[in-house]
């Protein structure tokens, strides 16, 4: 059919529009301009100002996390992190709650692998407030011994729950602990049962004089302040912190596995099955980001990956599969899961097995590619609206050495991955089915024999207060 002019003519005119609109796009996501401040003592401060809402947000960064938390006493970090603001200078815990809620102040703390961390919201004027709060946190916590084990006894309760009713979000906790092992990422940052019932007072206050000071803090503020006064309220506030008495050493690369094995977790009661199938994956510095991030989104990373596309689309094996990579200042882990009925649990395995084997020998096509960029392109702004992720987007760029291009070149890299690159992260980076641990949790009764075809198995029991054999 012929397309008259005059019809034809608007259409070029919007489809140049579009264009436009898809360039601007590109070109959209840039790290807004911001000030980085080095205190005599080491502590890292950056500011970025934003004057369209009387907001302020920061993220706080404490280096050493998880990984720094002694053996045997896994979950140190993490209730260091939760007593921060369990009383801290002169108001006891309920003191600091209703200072805090008397402004409508937001401070959350928790911890990872690497870093301590505590975020906060409040309004522009209470920003005084703000940096004292987070000073006394920092520089004076009580650290009492009463708020430790109310901490200690809720931890403990969560971990319970979660084995009585959340078995999902279990599998990459055995799995990290199983995969990494003795290594610094195989600690299991919320602790174990065991681990947290041996923690006591002064493991917490050990590890904050060796590893907490102010050589350790990132600080990125974010909203409506003057850029002099808050360096004036910073430098007053932490000119006078000691350093950390313990020199943060460098984590060394973990081993990949080079040959697949298997971790059977008995949940005799469990009617399904949750399984997880990973191996050593890239660092946060990684130049293939942006391929291997396409790659990941056509593999598990949304709805229509193939992944979830063979578990639940076509077979209905499972209501959701997925991937993804946890990026370290090492190499963290790349793995994938879903879950099954029990009685389903070996056919889900195979196909998941098979569908990463059809990766390798299959590759992706053009318009899977074309699909995945464009997914690609439109959830990463979404991530850097509000000054809070901004805030977060810094101190994560500060705490792994990376400069704002990790922001700004992204969506370029994105949008120029080709074929050839896709092909070539699958085979460089993406295990083979052969090369996974394997976790399962599960009616071991059921599962134990059937099991032993992908490799060796070691069992623990839900019941178990660990995380791993080795732990």
């Amino acid at each position: 059919m012929r397309i008259h002019l005059s019809v034809a003519a608007p259409l070029v005119v919007l489809f140049s529009a579009l264009l436009a609109q898809s360039s601007f796009a590109l070109e959209s996501v840039k790290t807004p301009p911001f000030e980085r401040i080095e205190l005599e003592n080491g502590v890292v401060l950056l500011l970025i100002q934003r004057h369209d809402v009387p907001l302020i947000d920061f993220d706080a960064r404490l280096r050493g996390g998880a990984r720094l938390d002694p053996p045997g006493r896994f979950g140190v970090a993490n209730l260091l992190a939760g007593l921060l603001e369990k009383g801290a200078g002169q108001r006891d815990a309920l003191s600091f709650a209703q200072t805090l809620a008397s402004v409508g102040g937001r401070i959350a703390t928790s911890a990872s692998v690497e870093a301590i961390s505590i975020s906060g919201s409040f309004l522009a004027r209470d920003r005084v407030l703000m940096i004292e709060l987070l000073a006394d946190m920092l520089q004076h916590p009580h650290l009492d011994e009463g708020e430790l084990d109310k901490l200690r006894s809720r931890y403990i309760e969560f971990i319970r729950a979660a084995k009585d009713s959340d078995l999902a979000t279990l599998t990459p906790i055995y799995g990290a602990a199983a995969l990494f092992g003795a290594h610094p990422y195989g600690n299991p940052v919320f602790g174990s049962e065991r681990s947290l019932a041996s923690i006591v007072v002064e493991d917490v206050r050990s590890y904050y004089t060796q590893h907490v000071g102010a050589d350790r803090l990132i600080l990125s503020i974010v909203g409506d302040f003057d850029a002099q006064e808050m360096k004036r309220l910073v430098s007053r506030a932490f000119a006078g912190w000691r350093r950390a008495r313990t020199p943060l050493v460098d984590v060394v690369p973990p081993t990949p596995l080079e040959q697949r094995r298997v971790l059977l977790v008995d949940a005799p009661e469990s009617v399904q099955s949750y399984f997880w199938l990973g191996n050593v994956g890239v660092s946060q510095a990684d130049p293939r980001r942006a391929a291997l991030d396409v790659v990941n989104t056509l593999f598990g990373g949304r709805f229509t990956s193939m992944l979830n596309t063979e578990l639940r689309v076509r077979t209905g094996l499972s209501y959701g599969a997925g991937s993804r990579f946890e990026r370290r200042a090492q190499p963290g882990y790349w793995a994938f899961s879903s879950f099954t009925r029990t009685e389903t649990t070996i056919e889900a395995i195979d196909l998941a097995l098979a569908t990463l084997e059809r990766l390798h020998t299959e590759g992706v096509d053009l318009t899977t590619l074309e699909s995945a960029k464009k997914y690609l392109l439109g959830q990463f702004p979404l991530g850097l609206e509000t000054g809070a992720q901004w805030a977060a987007q810094l101190a994560t760029l500060e705490l792994y050495g990376l400069s704002p291009r990790y922001v700004d070149d992204y969506t370029a890299a994105v949008d120029s991955v080709e074929l050839g690159d896709a092909r070539k992260v699958i085979a460089e980076v993406f295990p083979k089915a052969d090369r996974l641990l394997l976790v399962v949790i599960g009616q071991a009764s059921a599962l134990r024999e059937p099991l032993k075809k992908y490799g060796p198995v070691q069992e623990l029991r839900l019941s178990d207060p660990v995380w791993s054999p080795d732990h």
